[in-house]
């Protein structure tokens, strides 16, 4: 084992593996609710259903990811028909992806399934400690968004 710390990090990196491998205990995808969208698309349409239409500058800025893994996630949106290409509302020359009815009646099943996944865990935690949670969920993510300078629009 690790040499001990002034924190206990090494409790956080272990609990955050395992929530790694648990996730498909409150991430269900169901073709069945009509989502079933893969991991990349369910964050790509996240992201674009809260900033508006992006172009591909625009989410390699966002995700830090380089344009030729952009461009097959998005080509396999497009032809999914998640997402439709526009031309720049704001009259740029990059065309940019806006979330189509197809991908937000997509997205939301899947979000919905997620919820009602979540629930299922957390179905004997009190709301003060589900609300409790989510505050250092959000506060463990913003400092990583800090980190990389690269900051998630939040409702």
């Amino acid at each position: 084992m690790d040499k001990p710390v002034d924190k206990p990090t090494h409790l956080v990196e272990f609990e955050t593996m395992l929530l790694g491998r648990h996730s498909h205990l409150y991430a269900a995808r169901s073709r069945a609710a009509g989502g079933n969208l893969d991991r990349s698309a369910y964050v790509l349409l996240s992201r674009i259903r809260m900033h508006g239409p992006m172009s591909i500058g625009q989410l390699s800025e966002a995700f830090g990811l380089d344009a030729s893994t952009l461009n097959r996630q998005t080509a396999a949106m497009l032809r999914s028909g998640v997402v439709e290409r526009i031309p720049d509302p704001d009259g740029g020359i990059a065309r940019k992806f806006r979330i189509t009815k197809e991908g937000e009646r997509r997205l939301q099943a899947d979000r919905n399934a997620n919820i009602e996944g979540l629930e299922r865990v957390m179905e004997d935690w009190s709301p003060e400690d589900v609300d409790r949670f989510a505050g250092y969920l959000e506060r463990f993510n913003r400092d990583i968004e800090r980190l990389e300078g690269r900051p998630w629009p939040r409702p």
